[in-house]
């Protein structure tokens, strides 16, 4: 534990944290109150800048957070109408992520923390994306599953309580959003490839081309994209070795009902078998709007409740950090100044 200023450390209501995001290529802060309320989210997004590389370029990333951080604290704090002196804590993403990008947050949070006589928190980011749902929804309680779909991540998440998660299943290769940024590349659609994908394919025929849904036999509930991936690669090849013309919305249709038919029958099989009736979603690839509406339909005809942050939850963003940091933070979690950048945390790690 480092040392704070104890006084408000037994508090359970009325608890502000100042937020941090720095985990890829989004300078992000927040401030929200409780773990549902959100007073500021001002997001700094780096996209442009790193379309014409046609992905995030680490060292551009966290350069432009070196630049920003300071900007976008200011800004969250003015627009929640809130001093320093008024927040109880600190909560930063301290992994997964790139190891750079998320050691520009930590060290901000350690400065401000410390400046400031207040409490650290570290965030695990994944478990921050899942938290997104309690902002969404006010009155969402533990126990759920949760679907986390992200550049970077397919996990099948069991939410037991909060701040307590098993992990039911996780992709073997590719994530979701991987598989979206690679196929769109290869048809020409360029970075970030996810929302690009699923703006295309409302223009084509989802059962045009007949690919692959990968199953693994001794573990139901694990992810696998990388088999889709080459499918969609050799299908663009043999197209182009024959002269035929690609129809590319057909395509983009066509690969995202087979990532959505995964992710879909993954989740609800699992509810089943866990006997789950409360089903989320969470991560990049939650805002597809393939994905929301299948999986809605598909709660509601196997009995079960479908929870969904809007679609600015769903991508990086501090508020999610500050729910998931309030947990934490009337569990009695802190952080020294000992607090590192772990771009390999494993959830629920605590």
């Amino acid at each position: 534990m480092n040392d704070t200023d104890m006084t408000t450390e037994n508090k359970k209501t009325g608890i502000r944290l100042l937020a941090i995001e720095t985990s890829c290529d989004e300078t992000a802060a927040a401030v929200v109150e409780d773990g549902r309320h959100v007073l500021s989210n001002i997001i700094y997004t780096q996209i442009k800048l790193h379309t014409v590389f046609g992905g995030v370029v680490p060292e551009i990333a966290s350069r432009k957070h070196i630049e920003k951080i300071n900007l976008v604290i200011e800004a969250a704090l003015k627009e929640a109408g809130v001093t320093l002196d008024e927040i109880d804590g600190i909560a930063v993403t301290y992994g997964p992520g790139l190891v750079g990008a998320l050691l520009v947050g930590v060290a901000e949070a350690k400065a401000i923390a410390y400046a400031a006589h207040k409490p650290l928190i570290g965030v695990h980011h994944i478990e921050g994306h899942i938290s997104a749902n309690y902002i969404e929804y006010k009155d969402l309680e533990p126990p759920f599953l949760c679907l986390v779909a992200s550049g970077g991540h397919s996990h099948l998440v069991l939410v037991k309580d909060y701040g307590v998660y098993e992990i039911i299943g996780r992709t073997r290769d590719d994530a979701a959003g991987e598989a979206f940024d690679k196929v769109a590349r290869a048809i020409g659609l360029g970075y970030p490839g996810g929302p690009k994908v699923d703006k295309l394919a409302r223009e084509g025929n989802p059962h045009a081309i007949e690919f692959p849904r990968a199953k693994i036999a001794d573990a139901p509930d694990d992810f696998s994209f990388s088999g889709l991936k080459s499918a969609v690669l050799n299908y663009l090849n043999q197209c182009q070795m024959k002269g035929e013309i690609v129809n590319k919305a057909d395509v983009a249709a066509s690969f995202q009902q087979a990532v959505v038919d995964v992710l879909t029958d993954h989740t609800i099989q699992a509810a089943d078998r866990l006997g789950i009736d409360k089903v989320a979603i969470a991560g990049g690839v939650a805002s597809n709007s393939t994905l929301r509406g299948q999986l809605e339909k598909a709660c509601l005809e196997n009995g079960k409740t479908f929870y969904h942050p809007a679609p600015d939850l769903c991508t990086d963003n501090a508020a999610m950090i500050g729910a998931a940091g309030y947990y934490e933070f009337i569990k009695g979690v802190r952080d020294g100044w000992d607090l590192n950048a772990v771009p390999n945390l494993k959830i629920g790690s605590r």
